[in-house]
């Protein structure tokens, strides 16, 4: 694929190369934490909470799974003390999940295994390479800050997996 091809059928080659790329990242990063004490969902769901927590049903769409098998995934991390349910400052009908201390603690032990294997693959790869990929996160993050934007996907319907 030639990445100064702009015609549409290269953007469409480029775009699926890229997603099948980052699918199957995606599946391996998960096989990082096989040996840990919390699974894939349950660690993701705890990532999306670190910075000021989330409604249920926004960790539903984060997920990609419905409100109801959300619901579930948050009791078992407020039973094992790691969330905890909060009111929403702005709707007095919704409850924001959150972070705990042993959440937080939880959260940086696992990123810091992960990190520590990702940090050796990385040191395998040659310098022109690792500079290839640190020259490519800035872009990757210019992606991703364009999915989140209001109307670029479509709505989320509940119990489907994201694309």
């Amino acid at each position: 694929m030639d990445p100064d091809e702009t015609d549409d059928a290269g953007l469409l080659a480029l775009a699926q190369d890229f997603r099948e790329a980052l699918r199957h990242s995606i599946y391996l990063v998960r096989r990082l934490d096989a040996d840990g004490e919390l699974s894939a969902a349950q660690l993701s769901t705890l990532k999306m909470l670190e910075a000021d927590g989330a409604r249920v049903g926004e960790i539903a769409r984060n997920l990609g799974v419905k409100v109801p098998s959300a619901t579930e995934q948050i009791i078992k991390l407020e039973r094992a003390g790691l969330v905890r349910r909060d009111p929403d400052p702005d709707d007095s009908r919704g409850v924001r999940v959150r972070l705990t201390a042993p959440g937080r603690a939880a959260v940086a032990s696992a990123n810091a295994r992960r990190n520590a294997i990702m940090a050796a693959i990385l040191g395998s790869l040659p310098a022109g390479d690792r500079a290839a990929l640190a020259s490519a996160l800035p872009v990757i993050g210019k992606i991703n800050e364009t999915l989140q934007s209001p109307g670029i996907l479509p709505p989320a319907r509940p119990g489907t997996p994201p694309r």
